[in-house]
């Protein structure tokens, strides 16, 4: 299982990969705000915990199991993203919040956000009435 920090990078990577091609340190440096020799740190224990293959100098690529576990963290994101945009959460908070909690909260937690939002899409009147009484309390 990797640590919420190991989660960050694996994230990032996959993202990175999805949209550019490559993930290059500097490019994940960038990405992260760190030191380009932090994330040469983490990618080589990233590597010994078989989530990419690292060769200096060569650039990495994702494991199958690196790009499974990217595009479930990817995932959990942008649902926690979607489920607070979904119940109100002001803009500008979301995405330090999702930030904040994506790495406390357990799969099963996350999957029943995922049941949650889906519920919300598929009952819109819900999510209506969940606005109206939102409003109803600010007033």
């Amino acid at each position: 299982m990797p640590t919420p920090s190991m989660e960050d990078y694996i994230e990032q990577i996959y993202l990175l990969i999805e949209n550019k091609g490559y993930a290059r340190v500097s490019d994940i440096a960038e990405a992260l705000s760190v030191h380009p020799s932090s994330v040469t740190k983490m990618v080589q224990k990233l590597d010994r915990n078989e989530y990419l293959i690292y060769e200096k100098y060569r650039g990495l690529i994702l494991t199958p199991k690196g790009k499974k576990t990217g595009k479930r963290l990817v995932y959990r994101h942008e649902l926690l993203e979607q489920f607070l945009k979904m119940i109100g959460v002001a803009e500008e908070n979301i995405y330090h919040d999702v930030e904040g909690i994506e790495h406390h909260l357990s799969w099963n937690a996350i999957d029943r956000i995922g049941d949650l939002v889906q519920y919300f899409e598929e009952n819109p009147e819900r999510l209506e009435e969940l606005n109206r009484m939102q409003n109803k309390m600010e007033d």
